[in-house]
């Protein structure tokens, strides 16, 4: 009975070193691990002692007694990572090789870190930095909330990926990390304000920019961006009051990458499924209300070239109902006669099954389009359709017009940045020409990988700023820590903090009524409200929280 990695893997690694008999790759240590879809279960070399289903944070690993139908295909997946062998391999007890934290040298002032952002890049930073005695970590989130696109940018019915926010609740609680939530850093609070007080700056703010699709037209209402309906759906409150219309039967999204595949699902989704999730409310009364009953994700490119993953695809075609034209269809059956990459083939051999567009619609139904080229956008007071070039050259009306053709970073006030890249340049994590600064995550790599992919992005910076640290290239703060709780709750009165986050989310899962996972605040007055009511520590709790400062 071996175990397999499903559709919710998030490339975490915590259960590679969690395997006794190291079959589960590709590891961390390896080359393929950065840009790996998912991470693959060896059914001939697992034991089944279960010690990945622990360690997994997202409750991606089941024994193969145990996967419901829609994972069925995760076996096969998993076992076609490996090589063609026969019989069960002995077990040994090779581990998997553990990086092991950097050792921080003793010095008078503790090693203290500002992390600007809240996401799985900044809290892995947080955990890797914290594995170690008297280290300081002061964290800032410009939302009242933590966990960055964790909340606010898995889709709403991938609640087993959001179970990774109970992971850094734990880091949350540890010794030496103070969150500082609902506090700007380049408005309440500047670079140089953070590096007198700390050792380093480590800035791990995502690329929140949506790259824009340069036709004309793209200005019309009706049109928008996939990521943008993500955050919606979410009920992230900058994108509360942002106008889907639903009115027409078509949506088309330009780009396949996973974000296109989500923003789709949810929009052909039953709302009655949907209403036991996180979703928003606003998101599902207009979803309820809603006259959408196809959903055209187009791509430039041809099958062959899909963006979105494996696992999404899989999952995808076991929820919905998902088509293709005839002739999207003979390209996929001429790609399968000459790609021979594994992975291209599997995504190629899935698409080769799907059912035809030419079929009447029975409910609302994703159409996968290929080689279509947008030329611009139609309509007058609003959008009524989108024209394509390309190979499938075609007008199709719709009301509603969304990109997800990518991600840009966002320049950082009084660092580096990289326009063309969009990125801020570095090496390693180390800021070009900034001593002090140092990113993790995508502001630091570019939008690749996934969740998980962050942790040893995350270590890598913090390797290379404790290095730095223990060389004594790092000044010490010109301040007593004590000075920043001051400066920041004079600047910023409405700050939160650890406890008004603890207050935040119990409120919110209160309000689900157990029913759904959370029923979320979408307005920032009324998280501080629920912030509010967090009890006050206790004199003795004040006292000793000074003395450790």
């Amino acid at each position: 009975m071996p175990h397999v990695v499903t559709q919710s893997c998030c490339s975490d690694g915590s259960c590679v070193y969690a395997c006794p008999v190291n079959c589960i790759h590709p590891s961390p240590d390896e080359p393929g691990f950065a840009t790996a879809e998912m991470l693959y279960i060896d059914p001939l070399a697992c034991v089944d002692c279960g010690a990945c289903v622990s360690a997994c944070p997202v409750g991606a690993i089941s024994p193969d007694s145990k996967l419901t139908d829609n994972q069925l295909p995760f076996i096969e997946l998993n076992a076609a990572f490996y090589p063609k062998r026969e019989g069960r391999i002995p077990p040994t007890s090779k581990l998997a090789p553990v990086l092991e934290a950097p050792r921080i040298e003793p010095r008078k002032t503790p090693l203290t870190v500002a992390i600007v952002g809240s996401g799985p890049a900044a809290m892995y930073a947080a955990d890797e930095l914290l594995t170690q005695r008297g280290v300081r970590v002061n964290m800032f989130e410009k939302l009242p909330t933590p966990y960055g696109l964790v909340r606010a940018g898995v889709a709403p019915d991938h609640q087993s990926t959001k179970r990774v926010t109970k992971l850094f609740d734990r880091m949350v609680e540890q010794d030496g990390l103070t969150l500082y939530l609902n506090v700007e850093v380049g408005s309440h609070i500047s670079h140089a304000d953070l590096l007198e007080h700390h050792h380093a700056v480590l800035y791990a703010v995502g690329a929140p920019n949506d790259r824009r699709l340069d036709i004309e037209g793209m200005n019309l209402p009706g049109t928008g961006t996939a990521t943008e309906v993500v955050a919606w759906f979410n009920g992230h409150p900058d994108f509360t009051d942002l106008t889907v219309d639903l009115s027409h039967e078509r949506v088309v999204i330009v780009g396949n990458g996973n974000v296109a595949l989500d923003v789709a699902r949810i929009l052909t989704s039953d709302p009655d499924h949907l209403a036991r999730t996180d979703i928003a409310d606003h998101a599902l009364d207009a979803l309820r209300a809603s006259n959408v009953q196809e959903v055209v994700i187009a791509a430039r490119r041809g099958p062959q070239f899909s963006a979105f993953t494996l696992p999404e695809l899989i999952g995808l075609t076991a929820a919905c109902d998902v088509v293709l034209d005839a002739a999207d269809h003979q390209q996929v059956v001429a790609d399968l006669a000459t790609v021979t990459d594994a992975l291209t083939r599997n995504k190629l051999e899935i698409l080769a099954k799907l059912g035809d567009a030419a079929a009447p619609i029975t409910r609302p139904r994703i159409r996968l389009a290929y080689n279509v080229t947008p030329q611009r956008v139609l309509g007058g007071e609003r959008v009524t359709g989108i024209e394509f070039g390309g190979t499938g050259a075609t007008v199709l009306d719709a009301g509603m017009v969304l990109t997800s053709i990518g991600y840009r970073g966002k320049a950082i006030a009084e660092l580096p940045f990289d326009e063309t890249a969009a990125v801020v340049p570095n090496d390693g994590g180390r800021v070009t020409g900034a001593p002090g600064a140092y990113v993790a995550g995508w502001i630091k790599r570019g939008p690749t990988g996934f969740i998980g992919t962050n942790k040893s992005c995350a270590a890598e910076t913090v390797r290379h700023l404790v290095q730095d640290y223990n060389r004594g290239q790092l000044g010490d703060p010109e301040h007593r820590p004590a000075a920043l709780d001051k400066l920041v709750r004079g600047r910023q009165p409405a700050v939160v903090d650890a406890a008004g986050w603890r207050a935040i989310d119990a409120a919110e899962i209160a309000r689900g009524g157990g029913l759904r996972p959370r029923d979320k605040f979408t307005e920032v007055a009324d998280m501080l409200a629920a912030a509010a009511t967090a009890p006050r520590p206790s004199l003795g709790r004040r006292l000793l929280a000074g003395l450790r400062h």
